[in-house]
């Protein structure tokens, strides 16, 4: 969350020097619950103490609403397909939603 996080805010920096206004806060999704907790609550802090950085990256841009982390549940997470060993069905369903084609498919 935090590499993402730094990216957003370089993007939304050369929007603006682009002279392209985005107002909105820009949406993150994480699957991780326990990522959100840490990120959105400072408490947790204290029992997290080696992620601390990347704590305070992504609360910093949460607090003042540059950025706002949301969940979405794990079957949902088309990143997963790149990371993670999916059943057949959930493996296609992500590949039709990238929009992959097989190439190779007869016709």
């Amino acid at each position: 969350m935090a590499s993402i996080t730094c990216e957003l805010v370089w993007l939304k920096y050369l929007l603006e020097d682009l002279q392209i206004k985005h107002e909105q806060p820009t949406i993150l999704l994480c699957d991780n619950q326990a990522a959100l907790h840490i990120a959105a609550n400072l408490i947790f802090h204290e029992r997290a103490k080696h992620i601390e950085l990347d704590c305070h990256i992504v609360c910093e841009r949460t607090q003042p609403g540059l950025i706002a982390t949301t969940h979405v549940p794990s079957a949902h997470q088309i990143a997963n397909i790149f990371t993670k060993p999916l059943g057949s069905a959930l493996f296609h369903h992500h590949l039709r939603k990238l929009g992959a084609l097989d190439i190779h498919a007869p016709t």
